[in-house]
């Protein structure tokens, strides 16, 4: 057999996978020596570079010695927890990555169960052993508790440890921080000693399932997965089982194998081998590629289901078009096709008549890297705000529900208790360690819409709340979700100036500054109230003599709230849109004119 290794990273966000990965590619002689590398290689879009998160799985291999090891580096956030599931499907171990100094965490356990659920062995890697206060011992104790709690036999309690700093790109067998040295030999060696090679066949008939999904406008969609038994070569007449039973035959036509960052064409691959296929423009998840003569379709995979929906619609506001290049819903729907082909999780359907389109997705993060791309691309749009699918289970309506961890300092906890406690949350357990409190609820996926904006004021920005899917329940009659909050709303359009900012702002807090332009119907402020204003903001002073147009320049207005996109989306209510083009966030209101807009509150002031 082969010498392959196949394994998956798996961590909590920001554990330090992805620069792990890294630094294994660096160390296993992969790159030219003169070949500069960055440690977050991995992640090859601009917004996982900039927020520091992996968003899709990447599958790469290295040589180290006389062994193949392919590793997929998963994406460590709630949001895309179904593509850690399918990748347990490719693999035949997991190194599990833990932060020396935050412990296990939320993800941490759902990643964890996976491994478990799939009969996968780990090799635990304690990371960031360099942090200051990080407390290894106790990091330790976390990990072999809730190996407990998740079940594990008992040859598995037994895990292999390696100590690494992966931003320094030093590692030690040794729990002590000055036995450190350069390199990753210590976890290649454990990956080779600990984690079984494939036990799959070459010589018996083909078996290919795909796990992940990659699109480009040559090839169609190709399937990545791993070899089950057989081999496969370009050219090749095959069959493929489709999700539905049904048969499709087709011919091979691109094959390829990884090795470092690169896509290497093959002609022929075997058991055991993680490639990526050519040859059915729409293949799926799950499906499985046999020989013509012998069908035996492998057991389907599970996909999970969205949570959460949009509308996207073309930019109908009265700055439509000043930005962007891709403006109409004909240009939005063609976008939307291309990232379902490549993101099974994703899923989309036109609004008939309209140049409108529901997107539903895994969670409000899914769903703003995919805005956020299409705004970098030239796209205009307008969304609404996120809403959680409710389902039909035995005849009664069910909602999502999640596990919530929240670490904040000790002076906050009870402004915070108060606040999720309000969300119709409930609390399972709390703890107190060296002046932080850790908080675990189970609270509905509504209670954690418009949330962080909230969140994050409460605690001063300290704050730091994690979220997994944990099941559908019934449907719980309360009102969440909504802003507690009115908003200032602009009855004109223009340009704002100081001197109408300084009287508005003394109604609670502006979100612009001056020499802003505006429309009518545009959020430009926060009210101190329960209740939205209209305001004016592009009010010019009277200029009666040559001093009082001077006067303008005394004016000293507070900093306005900066709004990103996620805090945008995560702030408006279901009569509200964010707006979106490649140079501005905006936010308005669904109906622009100030007195259309007030007879319809007052008809629906009751619902």
């Amino acid at each position: 057999m082969k010498k392959i290794r196949n394994v998956a990273i798996i961590a909590h966000v920001d554990h330090g996978k992805t620069t792990l990965v890294g630094q294994l590619l660096k160390y296993s002689g992969t790159f030219r020596n003169n070949q500069q590398v960055d440690i977050d290689v991995m992640d090859s879009n601009d917004i996982e570079h900039e927020r520091g998160i992996t968003i899709l799985a990447k599958t790469t291999a290295i040589n180290y010695k006389d062994y193949r090891i392919n590793i997929v580096d998963t994406p460590g956030h709630a949001d895309f927890s179904g593509e850690v599931e399918r990748i347990m499907n490719m693999v035949d171990g997991v190194v599990l990555v833990v932060d020396a100094f935050e412990g296990t965490m939320p993800q941490t356990r759902f990643v964890l169960k996976k491994a478990f659920e799939s009969h996968l062995r780990p090799i635990v890697v304690v990371n960031k052993v360099d942090r200051p206060n990080a407390d290894i011992q106790r990091t330790l104790d976390s990990i072999l508790n809730l190996f407990i709690e998740l079940g594990a036999d008992d040859d598995m309690l037994d895990f292999p440890v390696v100590y690494t700093s992966a931003l320094k790109g030093t590692s030690s067998y040794e729990m002590d921080p000055s036995t450190q040295k350069e390199g990753m030999d210590p976890v290649f060696e454990t990956i080779i000693k600990y984690i079984p090679g494939p036990s799959a066949d070459e010589n018996s008939s083909l078996q290919f399932q795909p796990s992940l999904l990659d699109y480009n406008d040559y090839v169609g969609r190709i399937g990545i997965g791993r070899i089950e038994r057989g081999k496969m070569h370009v050219g090749q007449e095959v069959i493929c089982s489709r999700l539905d039973g049904s048969l499709k035959p087709f011919k091979i036509t691109k094959l390829y194998g990884f090795l470092g960052l690169n896509r290497v064409e093959l002609e022929e691959a075997g058991a055991g081998d993680i490639v990526a296929v050519g040859g059915l423009e729409d293949i799926n998840v799950g499906e499985t590629v046999c020989e013509k003569d012998k069908v035996e379709p492998l057991p389907l995979l599970r996909i999970d289901e969205p949570t959460l929906k949009m509308t996207f619609m073309a930019n109908h506001s009265p700055f439509s078009g000043r930005d962007g290049k891709l403006l109409t819903g004909k240009k939005i729907g063609e976008r939307l096709f291309r990232e379902c082909q490549r993101d099974v999780s994703l899923r989309y359907s036109n609004i008939p008549s309209t140049e409108s389109f529901i997107v539903t997705g895994r969670g409000e993060l899914h769903l703003s890297v995919l805005i956020e791309n299409m705004r970098r691309e030239g796209f205009e749009l307008q969304v609404s705000k996120p809403e959680v699918i409710i389902k039909t289970i035995d005849g009664v309506q069910c909602e999502p529900f999640e596990d919530l961890q929240i670490d904040v300092p000790d002076q906050y906890t009870g402004a915070v208790m108060e606040f999720v406690g309000r969300r119709s949350s409930e609390l399972i357990s709390m703890e107190s360690n060296n002046g932080l409190t850790r908080l675990n609820y189970i609270i509905p996926s509504r209670g954690l819409l418009s949330f962080n904006t909230t969140f994050m004021t409460l605690t001063s920005g300290y704050g730091v709340a994690n979220h997994s899917f944990r099941e559908y329940h019934p449907l719980i009659n309360a009102k969440l979700g909504e802003r507690s909050v009115g908003v200032l709303v602009s009855v004109d359009e223009g340009r704002s100036t100081a001197y109408a900012l300084k009287s508005t702002e003394e109604r609670g807090t502006m979100f612009i500054g001056p020499g802003v332009e505006v429309y009518e119907g545009m959020i430009v402020g926060e009210n101190k109230y329960n209740m939205d204003l209209a305001v004016t903001v592009t009010k010019q002073k009277s200029l009666g003599n040559q001093r009082s147009s001077n006067k303008d320049f005394t004016v000293v207005l507070k900093a306005p709230r900066k709004m990103s996109l996620e805090a945008c989306l995560d702030y408006i209510n279901s009569d509200e849109l964010v707006e979106i083009t490649p140079c501005n966030i905006r936010m308005c209101k669904k109906i622009l004119n100030t007195a259309e807009r007030k007879k319809w509150e007052a008809h629906h002031k009751n619902d």
